[in-house]
């Protein structure tokens, strides 16, 4: 049920990249020698919101890893707890000595005069004033040095209308239920007081917000104004109504909010009907197909209907900016930073003051994207500063990574097992794509490059990872980590084969990412920290750490980090027959590598969004209960319990006590 409505069965059917891009194991290894690595350059961490890293031309070089069994010398500042064990409970788990609480549910309230919840009387209108359906990124920006209080940000990813009606008739939808879908989704800005030794309560506030599928959102940068991107309600192609499918995010260093808009091929009806042979082309590569949508908003308004709006999914597939501190600022789509499946992103800023968005398109065998601007920051999150920086996304140059591999070819054979070096890393080069109203891909405009990115990707040879999800820098060391969620057909027939950044075939688990990336320029040194999965299993990795002494994860989602550098990471589809989770790893030192679980969901849930700060941990819930065949008998009855209905959340974690996160 989550894969149908989350993406519309995306695993199921073939993957759309169709490209036969060469692959790096045939580069000659010498040319990749670490003696090549980029000289180690200074950080300085950027505390503003979400906490974005200032770095430098060139990123710190990752620390040596621990010995295969070396003991660890004392647990790592922000991972000294006991360590969750995987289960199946109803139920948020969390570490001995903790607390936790709901911060906020679907349907309560956000907007003033908003009803209260009633399963069973719901409206558009209520829904307008509520907080939607599903929540995957969130983002804490505080309002004081003390971050008492706080705006938390949120996004809706999708809506699952078999669990949220109690009665819904999938091949006749009501008009009603359909606008309190359109309602549910988008993103929610709630303001959110810090309870005296405890979570998160949300208050009344001027900032509150809903955003839908009713918002106006401006579309800026050089695909602004395309044909394109015209539609017989926006001839200007400058126009938008709504974002959706919004995935992750990440806080921007000038405290607005970025948000990846995903899986948006699934909302529109008859691709099939058109015949145009380029127009087919575009529209497959994306995933659009088919006729009738699932559904079926084509019903009730024809910007669903391809065969009568054929360039409407085009104005979806953009990164959004919001700015929370202004609720009547209308929200942006930045064409810049390219069009596909984004996962977020999240920016760095460079020594020059340049801002650097990194970008993974979450689709099996897609590409990982950075954009670096030409303009540079200006300090402070005034309302003159944020306008500056938010223009800062318009206008720069949009890349696609390339890896190749450190070891020969024939030392990757698609099990996992280490190469002789003990370690799959290599090097990669970021190939322009376009910049402004230049292309530098023969065969397409500028305009073409940015409404239709994967195409153009697919032109250069980019590298084909395995479902790059969230990326984010690290404020305290300067790299780059990206999960790459799984690929079960990574090495099925017509598919690509094991590589040394995709090393497995079949792989159900998937693996983190660590860049260690020139910024501003177009060179990269990479290793994989993690390759998921069963410790017990000799196709996993823990950054070279003791297996026996590390928590099994399976399928990394979203990366956050503490204050002290530490990879906090979240899991989606966890394959190893336990509840999706949250887990802390160091990345430098002795205890490199070294997995704990922080935390399970529950039962049907995925684990989204964590933000980390000194004192409170979040997590959003997302889709609990969904893994059940009768949408009328949830599996989960989380968090209300009883027989009540199961209602995706935001739940904080914190000592009980008070005190710091993971220090005892």
């Amino acid at each position: 049920m989550t894969c149908r409505f989350r993406c519309g069965n995306a695993c199921a059917h073939e993957a759309p990249n169709t490209s036969d891009n060469a692959y790096f194991g045939d580069i000659v290894a010498s040319v990749l020698s670490r003696r090549g690595a980029l000289k180690a350059g200074g950080v300085l961490a950027l505390s503003v919101g979400a906490a974005s890293a200032l770095g430098s031309g060139a990123a710190a070089q990752p620390a040596a890893p621990a010995q295969q069994g070396g003991p660890a010398r004392g647990a790592v500042p922000g991972t000294d707890f006991a360590p969750v064990a995987p289960n199946t409970q109803d139920a948020v788990v969390i570490p001995e000595g903790y607390e936790q609480g709901i911060v906020i549910r679907w349907g309560d309230p956000v907007l003033e005069g908003a009803p209260e919840f009633d399963f069973n009387a719901q409206t558009a209108a209520a829904q307008e004033k509520q907080f939607g359906y599903n929540n995957d990124f969130a983002g804490l920006i505080p309002l004081d040095a003390g971050g008492r209080e706080n705006l938390m940000v949120v996004n809706h990813e999708y809506t699952t209308e078999t669990h949220m009606f109690p009665a819904y008739d999938e091949n006749n939808p009501t008009e009603e239920q359909v606008r309190i879908a359109w309602a549910a989704h988008g993103l929610s800005v709630v303001a959110v007081e810090r309870e005296r030794g405890g979570g998160f309560r949300p208050k009344p506030s001027r900032y509150n917000r809903r955003i839908t599928l009713n918002t106006e959102f401006e579309v800026r940068g050089p695909a602004a104004g395309s044909d394109l991107l015209k539609t017989s309600a926006d001839p200007a192609g400058t126009k938008v109504f709504g974002t959706q499918n919004n995935c992750s995010g990440s806080v921007t260093p000038w405290g607005t909010v970025l948000s990846g808009e995903e899986n948006f091929n699934q909302y529109f009806a008859n691709a099939d009907s058109v015949t145009d042979p380029v127009a087919k082309e575009r529209l497959a590569r994306y995933g659009l197909k088919g006729t009738e949508s699932d559904r079926k908003w084509e019903r009730f308004d024809k910007r669903w209907d391809i065969a009568r709006e054929p360039n409407e999914p085009n104005r979806f597939g953009w990164i959004v900016e919001i700015d929370p501190h202004d609720p009547k600022s209308k929200p942006v789509k930045h064409t810049a930073l390219g069009r596909f499946k984004h996962e977020t992103a999240s920016i760095k800023v460079a020594e020059d003051g340049r801002v650097v968005a990194y970008s993974g398109d979450d689709e099996r065998f897609d590409y990982i994207y950075k954009f670096v601007s030409n303009g540079r920051i200006k300090g402070g999150t005034s309302a003159l500063a944020r306008r500056h920086n938010m223009s800062l996304l318009d206008d720069g140059t949009l890349y696609v990574a390339k890896f190749t591999g450190n070891s020969p070819a024939g030392e990757i054979d698609g099990s996992g097992k280490l190469p002789a070096d003990g370690h799959f890393d290599g090097a990669g080069e970021w190939l322009p794509l376009a910049s402004g109203k230049k292309s530098f891909v023969p065969g397409f405009t500028a305009e073409e490059v940015y409404v239709f990115t994967r195409l153009a990707a697919d032109a250069v040879g980019a590298t084909k990872m395995d479902r790059p999800e969230d990326i984010e820098p690290n404020p305290v060391n300067g790299r780059i980590y990206c999960a790459l969620t799984n690929n079960t057909n990574r090495g099925s027939a017509g598919n690509a084969g094991a590589d040394e950044s995709n090393p497995r075939v079949g792989n159900k688990h998937g693996h983190v990412l660590e860049l260690d990336d020139d910024t501003t320029g177009t060179k990269f040194r990479w290793n994989l920290l993690l390759v998921c999965g069963d410790p017990n299993d000799p196709g996993t990795y823990f950054g070279g750490f003791d297996k026996s002494q590390v928590s099994p994860i399976s399928c990394p989602d979203n990366v956050a980090f503490d204050r002290h550098g530490n990879l906090w990471i979240s899991t989606d589809g966890n394959a190893l027959d336990s509840n999706d989770g949250l887990f802390a790893v160091p990345v430098d030192g002795p205890e490199r590598g070294k997995v704990k679980q922080f935390l399970t969901v529950p039962v049907g849930a995925e684990t989204c969004g964590p933000v980390v700060t000194d004192e409170v941990v979040t997590v959003c819930v997302q889709h609990p209960g969904e893994d059940a065949e009768d949408p009328q008998n949830p599996t989960s009855h989380w968090p209300d319990g009883g027989n009540s209905r199961p209602r995706p959340s935001v739940v904080a974690v914190w000592r009980t006590g008070g005190g710091e996160i993971g220090r005892r």
